[in-house]
């Protein structure tokens, strides 16, 4: 299937959250919530506008769209810019296709370009290390929350960009709103 993958466009915003609610319609781990979620995002200072990637098929539609946003990782008095990786969406009649990788790889080669080290993913324990992630417990990099080791994980785009990190994720509070 042919797929452009581009940074959303402003005006693009009402239709993305449409494809985000669609995606997470039927998922059992969501709250259904998640185009609430990218909305405050962008609204926020931790938006990066050349990290919020659409997904666009061949009748010109959008199926599918990721981001990536600013969070910290944060030891005592020492903090480390880092990238959050949520949500990645694309529409249950594109599911399955690899939509979702290429949102993913290209999301994660433009963070690398221009010049973020890191991301965190709070996701799926088989899913996400196919593109590189590990449990950030390896780095002893925390969540704020409660969640199982296995489904927190982080990724280093630039070798060992964690190596010397260590500590609490902080989100934006867009996160807790």
């Amino acid at each position: 299937m042919d797929i452009l993958i581009r940074q959303e466009l402003t005006e693009e915003y009402n239709t993305t959250e449409e494809v985000i609610k669609k995606a997470f319609l039927n998922e059992e781990y969501s709250d259904k919530k998640e185009h609430l979620l990218v909305n405050r995002i962008r609204k926020s200072d931790a938006f990066i506008p050349e990290l919020s990637l659409v997904a666009i098929d061949q009748d010109d539609e959008i199926v599918g769209h990721i981001l990536l946003s600013k969070i910290t990782i944060v030891d005592d008095d020492k903090a480390v810019d880092s990238l959050a990786l949520a949500p990645v969406a694309v529409v249950p009649e594109h599911q399955k296709k690899g939509i979702g990788s290429q949102l993913i790889h290209t999301a994660l080669k433009k963070a690398k370009e221009v010049g973020h080290h890191s991301v965190i993913v709070l996701g799926h324990k088989d899913y996400y290390p196919k593109f590189g992630f590990k449990q950030a417990s390896l780095w002893n990099i925390q969540a704020p929350f409660e969640v199982p080791d296995e489904v927190f994980m982080a990724l280093e785009l630039t070798e060992n960009s964690l190596e010397s990190v260590q500590g609490v994720v902080y989100y934006s509070k867009a996160f807790s709103e």
